[in-house]
């Protein structure tokens, strides 16, 4: 969605190579978003090449993104956090001290 919010003139093929995946399966998922009202797709009005489309997000698409971009966010986020406490757990476990070396064993 962010590609086509910044570039919304390009072609199906070129949006295609840019997510590594096929014209095809591309255009299936364009549809989707086009269903649930999170993209409108248009002609170019002043365009030689009438076949020529422009893909843009609608309000709803929009709000969809913004939403998408949070949930992604926070949960990277509780998985950062997560492998911190694992981190230390595992540097507790053989014995690192915070500046990478290995502490002395007490007897």
């Amino acid at each position: 969605m962010r590609i086509l919010q910044d570039n919304p003139d390009l072609t199906q093929r070129e949006l295609a190579e840019m997510l590594g995946m096929s014209v095809g399966g591309l255009n299936y998922c364009l549809n989707a978003l086009i269903d649930k009202g999170f993209v409108k797709m248009g002609n170019f009005q002043k365009s030689k090449n009438k076949f020529k489309y422009v893909y843009l997000l609608t309000p709803q698409g929009i709000a969809e993104k913004v939403a998408l971009t949070s949930r992604f966010l926070k949960r990277k986020m509780e998985e950062y956090e997560a492998l911190k406490v694992e981190i230390e757990a595992l540097k507790a476990d053989v014995g690192e001290d915070e500046f990478g070396g290995l502490k002395k064993a007490t007897q």
